[in-house]
């Protein structure tokens, strides 16, 4: 079993010590900081704000905006942009951790995930004793939009999260891109973690001038202009811009709370369908169940999901 965000043991995994680093936010263009720190088996991911002093569960009901990245928590217990530490986390088989923020947005450091897979890297990982969760999807779901994008996951026929993703920005350097890969610890490595955020030239005064992308540089992001792309050092690989927003999907699906057993299909899916589509997933209980751990064994944490869905699925 290797599939979605899960690790080969099956067993509940944390990190060996706390470890950190210093960047800026790419919204707030402010000087940010994050400490990944070990958690106790069943904690899950959760998002901690030192300055304020307040804890966020990272779950997809906790997403309260989804311009240009996922945030979680409200008014002034927002954090935002936690998209590519979850799925540096996701990504590495990390269950239960916090995350630690001195302000309202995670650092974009590269704009991509690999930053922190290398502070988990450095940190070390560290396998418990607590059996791991998972979420077996039963029959489709499916969320669109008005202009035809969608997102679905459907049954998986192993116990794998396997994801296809098509991308079509039309007279760019960009164009129609599409991806198909199985989600594990080392495809996601040597696939995916490097890809970087993107953006399009022609649209960062217009966020600029909304109070977004004030950090944004061609140090963190892909800039693209028409058929040019601005950053000196080009693109990382061909179809870097694909390969990011599966990045994107794996980090917005991680919010979940278990590892995904299913298959993921999108074409031009964002934040706001990834979220759309774990809210129709879990707002129908015919769609998926718990799987990989005896509910509530004695000395087993359960999950902030499963304890916050047990009155309904008990």
């Amino acid at each position: 079993m290797d599939g979605f965000i899960t690790a080969e043991t099956g067993r509940r995994r944390t990190l060996k010590a706390s470890i950190g680093c210093v960047g800026v936010g790419l919204h707030s263009g402010r000087r940010a900081s994050v400490t990944l720190h070990p958690a106790a088996a069943g904690t899950g991911i959760v998002f901690r704000r030192s300055d304020l002093g307040i804890e966020v569960p990272a779950l997809f009901d906790r997403v309260t905006d989804t311009r240009l990245c996922t945030a979680i928590g409200e008014g002034e217990g927002r954090i935002g942009t936690i998209e590519h530490v979850m799925a540096a986390l996701a990504g590495t088989g990390i269950d239960d951790a916090i995350v630690e923020v001195d302000g309202p947005e995670v650092p974009i450091m590269d704009g991509s995930a690999t930053p922190f897979v290398f502070l988990i890297d450095c940190t070390g990982i560290v396998t418990t004793a607590a059996p791991r969760e998972t979420i077996e999807v039963l029959r489709p779901v499916r969320v669109e939009d008005a202009s035809g994008a969608f997102a679905e996951l459907l049954p998986a026929r192993e116990a794998a999260f396997d994801a296809d993703l098509e991308i079509d920005f039309p007279n760019t350097a960009i164009g129609r891109q599409t991806i198909g890969l199985r989600i594990t610890p080392r495809s996601f490595r040597e696939a995916l973690a490097d890809a970087r955020t993107f953006t399009l030239a022609e649209d960062v005064a217009r966020l600029r001038s909304v109070g977004l992308a004030q950090g944004g540089s061609l140090a963190n992001a892909v800039v693209v202009d028409g058929p040019m792309i601005l950053n000196p050092g080009g693109l990382r690989r061909a179809d870097e811009f694909v390969r990011h927003k599966l990045l994107d999907v794996v980090g917005d699906l991680a919010l979940a709370g278990a590892p995904l057993h299913a298959r993921f299909r999108g074409s031009r899916s964002g934040h706001a369908l990834n979220n759309r589509l774990l809210r129709a997933l879990f707002a129908d209980a015919s769609a998926w169940r718990f799987a990989g751990i005896p509910a509530f064994a004695e000395g087993v944490s359960a999950s902030p999901l499963r304890a916050a869905a047990a009155p309904a699925v008990a």
